[in-house]
């Protein structure tokens, strides 16, 4: 069966995803480094050491969606499954801005965030759809 052409944009969407996380991850490292080599008391180098394991967090995450964006264009079933993963876990990152945006009375953060919830929960109803399903070979989840 042919990719589906959502398919598609989300890989590369995910390749797009990879790409900007790898470079807040090395803006952080090379950041966090400096900070790290001018700081002249504990606290300013804790910070420092701080800013860089965030920097190998985005690292893992930039590879996380490399990997994504290679199984979604092979149109394999574990790609699919990572992809309805990373948007629950962008839906509750989503929720707990919309609650800090609601909290705060941020007008114009709340929007973004039930703009970002729109297009997370589009994605997953996509992912679903047997269509798309069939097209990963997958019967079940």
């Amino acid at each position: 069966m042919a990719r589906p052409m959502g398919v598609t944009i989300l890989a590369v969407l995910s390749f797009f995803a990879a790409g900007l996380t790898l470079l807040v991850a090395l803006a952080a490292l090379i950041g966090g480094a400096a900070l790290g080599a001018m700081a002249a008391s504990l606290p300013g180098a804790i910070a420092g050491a701080g800013v860089v394991v965030v920097a190998f967090v985005c690292f893992f995450f930039a590879a996380l969606y490399a990997l994504n964006g290679f199984g979604l264009f092979r149109l394999q079933n574990w790609a699919r499954i990572l992809t309805i993963v990373l948007i629950v876990l962008g839906l509750l990152s989503a929720g707990f801005g919309t609650l800090s945006a609601l909290g705060h009375f941020r007008l114009l953060l709340l929007i973004r965030e039930l703009i970002i919830v729109g297009i997370d929960v589009w994605i997953l109803l996509y992912l679903f759809k047997q269509h798309v399903k069939q097209a990963f070979g997958s019967t079940g989840f």
